[in-house]
């Protein structure tokens, strides 16, 4: 998740009427307070969206409401949402939101702090793994809600892979998947690919005009899972890296998605206060895959074998036991998967 350098941030305790107790995420602001805001989060916008065009025309239009009085008396929630409908109605970016920021950040207002609370956050969250096992029939599972940066979470990564590495086929459950680091999905993808020969995306970077491209890795900690299939668990939930992995490990036709079509957020995306307690995050860069030369941004990566989100897990599930009767000749694990069928 890359952070950028905090910009100033406005005194919110002047020129507002309180409507209810001193909260400061209920505080209604009144006309000149809200301009303040209003115009914080264009500049921000127009400074940094990957789309330069787009961000002029959604300026344009709420400066148009803005001057019409059209956010007045709004508190800081419903500020965030208003805005954020009126940019996804010019930009169609899932990305790109105003929103109050959750208590662990609220007081984070340079680039170090906002970067040690989300190191904090992956830390208390075990860096997205909710749970490693192994199932039945030697099947292993994954539950991933999140994906950590290679750098902060990468011995958990190991970790978990290397408590899957002996098993005959793998579920990665993505369906409450939300997000998180582009090389951290470079990192969990890589176990599937025999080298470092892999191109698995690109991203260009609209303020430098750089692309940078994300290959799997030469050499990993532990043990590559090759020749064994993997099933992917979608919902429409799953979200940003999240999806990169189904779309990544789609393309590279190494993966079996089961599920529904992910959410469709491609764009990778820093985060920028405008006020202690409201933010504006803003897709500073777009990916591209250098199989299908787009990405999933606004359509969202579609399952191979489409079911409902909370039926994905049983169809996988007996997907991988089939592969399991059919390739293993081990009479306890053999014993194991039909019975798990039966």
């Amino acid at each position: 998740m890359p952070i950028e350098d905090a910009p100033e941030t406005f005194d919110v305790t002047t020129d507002h009427e309180r409507t209810g107790p001193p909260d400061q995420l209920t505080v209604a602001y009144g006309a000149s307070m809200s301009a303040k805001l209003v115009e914080k989060a264009l500049e921000l916008l127009c400074g940094n969206y990957i789309f330069a065009d787009r961000a002029q025309e959604a300026a344009e239009r709420i400066r148009k409401r803005l001057a019409a009085g059209e956010y007045d008396q709004l508190d800081e929630e419903a500020l965030g949402r208003r805005l954020t409908a009126e940019l996804f109605d010019v930009c169609q970016d899932k990305h790109l939101r105003v929103r109050t920021r959750t208590e662990d950040v609220r007081e984070a207002l340079t680039k170090p702090e906002m970067e040690a609370a989300w190191r904090e956050q992956q830390r208390l969250t075990n860096y997205g793994i909710a749970r490693v096992e192994r199932l039945d029939g030697n099947v292993g599972l994954l539950d991933l809600r999140s994906v950590a940066s290679a750098g902060a979470g990468g011995r958990a990564i190991v970790a978990a892979m290397e408590l899957v590495s002996q098993t005959d086929a793998l579920i990665v459950d993505l369906r409450k998947n939300r997000g998180g680091s582009p090389d951290g999905a470079v990192l969990w993808t890589s176990y599937f690919f025999p080298d470092g020969e892999t191109h698995l995306n690109s991203i260009y970077e609209g303020a430098t005009g750089h692309t940078r491209q994300f290959w799997s890795h030469a050499w990993l900690p532990g043990e590559r899972y090759l020749d064994r299939p993997v099933y992917l668990l979608t919902s429409e939930s799953t979200f940003s890296a999240g999806e990169e992995i189904c779309y990544n490990l789609k393309a590279q036709k190494r993966a079996v998605l089961v599920g529904e079509t992910t959410k469709g957020g491609a764009h990778p995306t820093d985060a920028f206060p405008i006020t202690p307690t409201l933010e504006i995050t803003v897709p500073a860069a777009r990916a591209i895959n250098p199989v299908t030369g787009t990405n999933w941004e606004g359509t969202g990566v579609e399952p191979d074998v489409a079911v409902a989100a909370q039926e994905a897990f049983d169809v996988a599930y007996r997907m991988a036991l089939h592969h399991v009767l059919a390739s293993t000749t081990a009479p306890a694990i053999l014993a194991e998967a039909r019975s798990a069928l039966d």
